[in-house]
């Protein structure tokens, strides 16, 4: 499974998506997703709040002010794993760019999870400029759920950016 994330693009607007392998069942990973203590290791400050149905993520990376960082919405779809399977959608509002869904469609094989995610609703160019950043926090999931310390997201990032040449 390639690591590289990939953008397609139909009209004026684009889809980012990744596809992962997680050597972790499914509930493991779906905790590392949802819940707000392991989100904060991986990810930053925030709160998903099934009940309530919003989210509220502060990521610590990248270096920009919070304001511009901050992203909210309402979630779409929460359906915790069950029969192998389980969806995180929610609403990805940002001020920095289009406002658009996000999706974690998680699939249990054996021991392992295979992540499925989309960022839909972007602009082509915002699109190929997450693929890198996004790229580097999923590096920083599988080594938080591996019990490693994530790697700093800045230096994950210029680690796999150049994999992205084309998209400058």
């Amino acid at each position: 499974m390639n690591d590289l994330g990939t953008v397609t693009v139909e009209g004026a607007h684009a889809t980012l998506t990744f596809h992962r392998r997680l050597g972790f069942p499914i509930d493991r990973v779906w905790a590392a997703l949802t819940d707000d203590v392991e989100r904060k290791a991986w990810f930053g400050e925030g709160t998903v709040d099934p009940q309530g149905g919003e989210v509220v993520i502060e990521p610590e990376d990248p270096p920009a002010p919070m304001e511009a960082k901050r992203v909210t919405g309402r979630i779409l779809t929460w359906q915790p794993p069950e029969n192998g399977r389980a969806v995180f959608e929610h609403e990805w509002h940002q001020r920095i760019v289009e406002d658009g869904v996000v999706r974690y469609e998680l699939t249990a094989d054996g021991d392992e999870t295979l992540l499925r995610f989309t960022h839909t609703g972007l602009s082509e160019r915002n699109a190929k400029g997450f693929a890198p950043g996004t790229h580097a926090f999923f590096d920083r999931v599988d080594a938080f759920l591996r019990g490693e310390t994530p790697p700093g997201w800045s230096e994950r990032y210029a680690e796999v950016a150049p994999a992205y040449p084309s998209w400058r």
